[in-house]
């Protein structure tokens, strides 16, 4: 790996690091914000999963999330959103390709030889994370939107794996939605069927951990009613009995001033669950 960037942020450092990826068989960057603790003891790490269009940029320059992770003494790794280069196949939307991984395993070419977002996430960044910096080994997941999905579906896809999960105005079911549609179709394929372990509501059925489900959404977001579809979530947990906090946000939008206004609460959330 090698460090790019190294900013002093509330004590600590904001870094991004770049590395060549196994699973996506290109070269990756990462950011990562190390609080002051980290220069005296382990600390706990919380993942952040960005939205279409982001790079790890976008999180570190926008969410405010600096000053919470200082506090709590939390470090935050928030990953590019899909392989890059231009060996990697992509796109003319801006919902397919680069910056648009969707946080799963393609199986469909052209997008098989590099698209193993899920592997990435799951596997291969945190055992990169965990070997370079001082960590406890503990570890949670959060994101925003196509992010969000893959947060809430990656925690229930790995039962004891993250001590905990939330989301902000996540694309709850894409098996049901356009962008999901899109996405999966080209990824995995045409039959729904194989789209469905890649679907929170999907998944919420036969958890077998029943995590805490914190999902904060904006009522005057421009994609609520075509893509994220909330009601889908409660529906699914109140059939199953899983626990979820939803909270809707009189006013807010799909933007990072929505992100950072509730940042505080979401890192205080996790920082509560990471240091018991």
């Amino acid at each position: 790996m090698e460090r790019v960037e190294n900013v002093a942020s509330f004590g600590g450092f904001q870094q991004v690091w770049k590395h060549t990826s196994k699973s996506l068989s290109c070269e990756m960057k990462f950011a990562v914000y190390l609080p002051p603790q980290a220069e005296r003891e382990a600390c706990p790490v919380l993942y952040w999963l960005s939205g279409l269009t982001c790079t790890e940029q976008n999180f570190i320059t926008k969410a405010g999330a600096q000053q919470f992770a200082a506090e709590h003494g939390l470090i935050i790794v928030a990953p590019d959103t899909s392989p890059r280069g231009d060996d990697v196949a992509d796109d003319e939307g801006y919902d397919l390709g680069k910056g648009a991984g969707f946080y799963v395993n393609a199986t469909q070419e052209p997008w098989a030889a590099h698209y193993q977002m899920y592997d990435y996430i799951v596997d291969e960044l945190p055992a990169l994370v965990n070997d370079r910096f001082h960590t406890t080994g503990a570890q949670s997941i959060f994101g925003h939107s196509m992010g969000g999905h893959g947060a809430l579906m990656i925690a229930l896809k790995n039962p004891g794996r993250y001590k905990s999960v939330s989301a902000f105005a996540p694309i709850v079911a894409p098996c049901e939605v356009p962008w999901g549609h899109k996405a999966l179709g080209a990824y995995l394929g045409d039959s729904p069927e194989s789209w469905r372990q890649w679907d929170t509501c999907e998944l919420i059925a036969d958890a077998s951990e029943r995590l805490e489900l914190l999902v904060d959404q904006g009522d005057d977001d421009q994609f609520l009613a075509e893509q994220l579809q909330p009601e889908r979530l409660q529906a699914a947990c109140e059939a199953a009995g899983h626990p979820l906090k939803l909270r809707m946000q009189p006013g807010y939008n799909h933007s990072y001033y929505f992100i950072a206004s509730f940042m505080g609460d979401h890192v205080a959330h996790h920082a509560a669950a990471l240091r018991r």
